[in-house]
């Protein structure tokens, strides 16, 4: 029995942008337009009182990133309160840090909040002990795979690239052009989107997302989503010659036996 992704397709494409800046409007739009899902990751503790008015601080006020982000179709995720390199704090700074955020995001959002990217990207593994602490679900870092895989610790997510990785487009075209019928296969981009304001360069997530959007073979989802069907898929109950298969999460989750897709629906068993 293999894993396939929803609705049986075998690809997926997600986002993850940081700090909660004021550029993101203009990226959700372009994201929209082509029906692309991503994850924000914000820092509650560094809304400004100025909505991002001066250049040294081009953050949204906690009014208007509700307003923005909340109901949108998007996940917000935690970027921890002030932004520090949590791997120099000791247990209980990193504790509060990333709490508190969630806390706050919570309350925000009106949403559970689970996932999380690490502040500069940094992390050792004293901060990753103290995410299993706080259950936090996933934690993406910035270290590019340049891969399409799903990760073996989720609480390490390194990303395919970054949107400035001079080969974006390449890999871009090697993932969709991709036909493997064997395995899943996954797209994570991340970044920040004051950077195609700072350098003039909002083509570079136009041409991506137009390029990658209105796929038919292509899942686009948020972090969270693509943690939570994997944890349904890895929860699956068999029967030992595979025949029976029980589906005990809420998720509907696709499997693949004989070579043929088979979905076993929510809370529902299936007799092969």
């Amino acid at each position: 029995m293999l894993m396939l992704l929803k609705d049986g397709k075998r690809k997926v494409l997600t986002l993850s942008y940081d700090d909660g800046v004021i550029f993101d409007r203009k990226l959700i739009e372009i994201l929209d337009k082509n029906g692309i899902k991503c994850t924000f990751n914000l820092n509650s503790g560094l809304f400004c009182d100025n909505g991002g008015k001066e250049s040294w601080n081009r953050r949204f006020t906690r009014e208007d990133a509700i307003a923005l982000y909340k109901d949108s179709g998007h996940e917000v995720a935690i970027h921890t309160l002030t932004h520090p390199h949590l791997e120099y704090m000791d247990s209980s700074g990193m504790i509060y840090e990333i709490t508190k955020d969630r806390e706050n995001l919570e309350r925000d959002f009106g949403t559970i909040v689970r996932g999380m990217a690490y502040p500069f990207g940094t992390y050792n593994s004293e901060v990753v002990k103290v995410l299993e602490m706080c259950k936090v679900a996933y934690a993406r870092t910035v270290e590019p795979t340049r891969k399409f895989t799903l990760p073996d610790n989720w609480l390490i997510l390194n990303p395919t690239c970054h949107h400035n990785n001079p080969d974006l487009m390449e890999l871009a075209k090697r993932f969709v052009e991709n036909k493997s019928k064997s395995g899943v296969f996954m797209f994570y981009l991340w970044g920040h989107s004051y950077e195609f304001h700072d350098n003039d360069n909002w083509n570079i997530i136009e041409e991506f997302a137009e390029y990658m959007g209105g796929k038919d073979d292509i899942w686009y989802a948020t972090n969270i989503e693509i943690y939570d069907y994997v944890q349904a898929f890895n929860r699956l109950e068999t029967s030992y010659d595979k025949k029976i298969i029980y589906n005990p999460t809420a998720i509907d989750v696709w499997v693949e036996i004989d070579k043929k897709p088979i979905v076993v629906k929510a809370g529902e068993t299936v007799r092969l």
